[in-house]
């Protein structure tokens, strides 16, 4: 797959272009931390409640963030090709679209109570959990309009706005946390309903925020509004280009959160031992996330300038340094279990759960990195489809009966349900890794919404 190295300057590019995305990742990820750690403060019944309705609306929400990620090689490619009409018209697109997913996703989120005590979650935990979902209905525009000038604006280069916005808006939730479950400086105590309003208030204010930082450039593609842009077709083009990256993210986010039901089945310590080890990797996580990000927007640069060296060093790039990040993660994992664990939880029990699954999570760390950076270079180059297929085969048709089989019928418990999750992200690992390896020796196409094709690109 890497007959040699990228280049030096290849891996300074992209670290240059990565470093503030994986900011803005770990400050995305932040803000459900602190909600959490704040709202702890309260009852256990308060923080499950939180975690039960964030898994709700996320479950939700997560395919709609999922489809405007189809604005990376749509902007990517156009602004590689110097073409500025295409870069407003795939802004204005992805605005429009963003404001359309709005409405099935608050529809889908309605039922949210009467689903949850459905599948029997504890009495005292579903109406907060429901009402947490429902308050954050509101703040779903906000989150998907900020999406969408998220990833115009990295596809454009243009980081400094996303971090600064980021930063602001985490100030933002704490003070509003504070305030509003808490009921400090005269506002209600709205305990666990408080931090929802918090963060739907939060996301309302990064897109407008964000709009303002990066108004100088942005107004050249939100204004004027171009007739074209209203067109259905090209809308379509668009959904049917992001609906399998949001295929994709439901498919992996469906297999881990169902892992994490069945731990609670197995019970309120291997539950909380799985919890440890999911947070720690999940920060981790982050890394190869945000290089994932860079990964689409370089290569999609590359593939609009018809530049197939360039983009073959990006790739090369971003995936030789998810590799040897997440390889020293893995180690750390590896080496010191105890000392990570005893970060959450002084609990001898749970603890000796986490010893279990920490290692685990070190085996797949490296794996978990080659895949997601591999779903990044697969949307630069325009291939959003086969992230998803191959989420349908490692995930759910080989790694989820795995965890199932392993974890019960022959009794490896906690164990055995990661041991699949591990097989899941290797199988997903090397399909992709093939799959880049075999799009990048093929001709390049330009994505463009004005067409009903694809355009091959020659090589420069």
């Amino acid at each position: 797959m890497l007959p040699r190295l990228p280049r030096q300057d290849a891996i300074r590019a992209l670290l240059t272009l990565a470093l503030p995305v994986v900011i803005v990742q770990v400050g995305m990820m932040t803000m459900g931390v602190v909600d959490t750690m704040m709202v702890g403060h309260l009852s256990p019944t308060a923080l499950a409640a939180v975690a039960l309705g964030n898994v709700y609306y996320f479950g939700v929400s997560i395919f709609g963030l999922g489809v405007l990620m189809a604005l990376d090689p749509i902007i990517a490619h156009a602004v590689g090709a110097g073409d500025a009409r295409e870069v407003a018209r795939g802004v204005q697109r992805g605005l429009l679209l963003a404001l359309v997913l709005c409405l099935p996703t608050a529809i889908a989120i309605l039922p949210v109570r009467p689903l949850l005590t459905l599948m029997r979650q504890p009495a005292d935990v579903v109406p907060i959990a429901s009402a947490y979902a429902m308050v954050n209905v509101p703040g779903t525009i906000g989150m998907f309009a900020f999406t969408v000038l998220r990833q115009s604006l990295q596809a454009m280069g243009r980081m400094r706005p996303i971090v600064i916005t980021i930063v602001v808006a985490n100030l933002l939730n704490v003070g509003l946390n504070w305030m509003l479950i808490y009921g400090n400086l005269g506002m209600p105590m709205m305990g666990a309903v408080g931090s929802a309003w918090a963060t739907a208030i939060s996301r309302t204010v990064m897109a407008l925020l964000l709009a303002a930082l990066a108004w100088p450039v942005l107004r050249r593609q939100v204004l004027p509004l171009q007739r074209a842009s209203l067109e259905l077709r090209p809308l379509t083009r668009l959904f049917m280009l992001g609906a399998p990256i949001g295929m994709q993210h439901q498919l992996e986010y469906g297999v881990f959160g169902i892992v994490g039901l069945l731990m609670g089945v197995m019970g309120t310590v291997q539950m909380a031992g799985h919890q440890v080890a999911i947070n720690l990797a999940s920060i981790t996580f982050m890394v190869p996330l945000g290089l994932s990000a860079a990964a689409a927007v370089a290569v999609g640069q590359a593939v609009g300038r018809r530049d197939r060296a360039a983009a073959s060093e990006a790739a090369k790039a971003a995936l030789v340094v998810a590799i040897g990040f997440m390889g020293l993660t893995a180690l750390t994992f590896l080496l010191v279990p105890g000392f990570l664990a005893g970060l959450y939880t002084e609990s001898a029990e749970v603890l000796a759960v986490a010893l279990v699954l920490l290692p685990l999570a070190g085996v797949f760390q490296v794996f978990d990195g080659i895949q997601v950076t591999s779903i990044g270079i697969l949307r630069g180059l325009g291939d959003t489809r086969t992230p998803m297929l191959t989420g349908i085969l490692g995930f759910w048709l080989i790694g989820l009966p795995v965890s199932l089989m392993l974890a019960f019928p022959l009794g490896y418990g906690p164990a055995g349900l990661w041991w699949g999750l591990v097989l899941g992200l290797v199988v997903v690992a090397v399909f992709l890794l093939l799959r880049v390896r075999q799009k990048l020796r093929q001709p390049l196409r330009r994505l463009s919404l004005e067409f009903t094709g694809e355009h091959a690109l020659p090589p420069h």
